[in-house]
């Protein structure tokens, strides 16, 4: 799974919140397929995706959407 930004601040700011949850994550440049305002995106196990959405929602981070890899790019979720 993968979470795409339109502000690196946000990127950052998920990126900490993530990691004190102890979410596995990696960050990683946003795939092209993906319009976004920023260059980074974080990826996570598709497992922890209703946590990271509890997260995200309980500290109003704006993101530009969470997609899954599929054999034709990205798709949201």
């Amino acid at each position: 799974m993968l979470i795409a930004f339109d502000s690196t601040q946000q990127a950052l700011r998920t990126e900490m919140l993530l990691e004190y949850a102890e979410i596995e994550i990696d960050i990683r440049p946003t795939p092209k397929t993906i319009t976004a305002g920023c260059a980074l995106s974080i990826e996570f196990p598709e497992e922890e995706l209703e946590r990271v959405r509890m997260i995200l929602k309980e500290q109003s981070v704006d993101i530009r959407g969470i997609f899954r890899e599929t054999p034709g790019g990205y798709e949201p979720v």
